[in-house]
């Protein structure tokens, strides 16, 4: 009687090999081509062997978000050592290293930043993740250190500014759990209204630019993007007129 061959043990896989092919799917192939079914076959497993590590194909997203907005943070961390305790300087810094990691890393930036999200709580928690967490210390230093101009509370619109308290109880009660340097005694509503429309226009700016939606052709989109920081800095007190 012959015997059976006995069967090949399947390959060991970990955590750290689902996420780095995953990421190699992403980055090479695009969004669509992350599945589970293809994570496996590449890892030589089959797709139920994943469901050990994580829920669902959204659960694994998830920690690839996290993964890359950590790299962005790292890349903006080093390259503020790099420059003097100015943070002026360092908040246009972390703008530029902005717009420059999303353009070299688009698809990285899509799921980090243009996916669909879980509305405003997931939003609030992004100011406890990597990227956050850089962003809210230069927006410190520079309360801290600047006069900075904000806008005077009977300016801002009414229909906002519930959402604009909000926001500012969120983000307090975040910093308040955090190792954060931030004044929060200088996060007044006029601050929060500020740091939104910042926010906006750097965003925008930067996902116009990355999906390349511009309404006009620009040979050069780099000098509208420094002349809208210049913008920002003037209209904050930042630069001079």
């Amino acid at each position: 009687m012959q015997q059976s061959r006995p069967r090949g043990r399947a390959p060991v896989v970990t955590d750290t090999d689902i996420r780095r092919v995953a990421s190699a799917l992403l980055v090479e192939r695009g969004p669509e081509a992350v599945t589970l079914r293809a994570i496996a076959r590449e890892l030589g497993v089959t797709a139920p062997a994943l469901y050990r590590y994580y829920d669902s194909l959204e659960d694994l997203l998830e920690r690839l978000r996290l993964d890359f907005c950590a790299d962005l943070a790292e890349d903006l961390t080093a390259e503020l050592a790099t420059l003097p305790d100015d943070g002026a300087a360092q908040f246009f810094a972390i703008c530029r290293g902005f717009r420059r990691w999303a353009l070299t890393h688009t698809r990285e930036f899509t799921l980090v930043f243009a996916s669909p999200g879980a509305g405003q709580a997931r939003a609030l928690r992004r100011f406890d993740e990597p990227f956050g967490r850089v962003f809210l210390a230069a927006a410190g230093r520079l309360l801290a250190n600047y006069d900075i101009v904000t806008p005077p509370t009977d300016v801002i619109p009414p229909e906002l500014r519930d959402d604009l308290v909000h926001f500012q109880t969120e983000l307090l009660a975040a910093l308040s759990e955090s190792s954060q340097k931030f004044p929060a005694e200088k996060l007044d509503l006029g601050v929060t209204y500020l740091m939104i429309q910042i926010w906006a226009r750097l965003y925008g700016h930067v996902t116009l630019e990355v999906f390349g939606n511009y309404p006009i052709p620009l040979d050069n989109p780099e000098i509208l993007f420094d002349a809208m920081l210049a913008d920002l800095g003037r209209t904050a007190g930042l630069l001079a007129e």
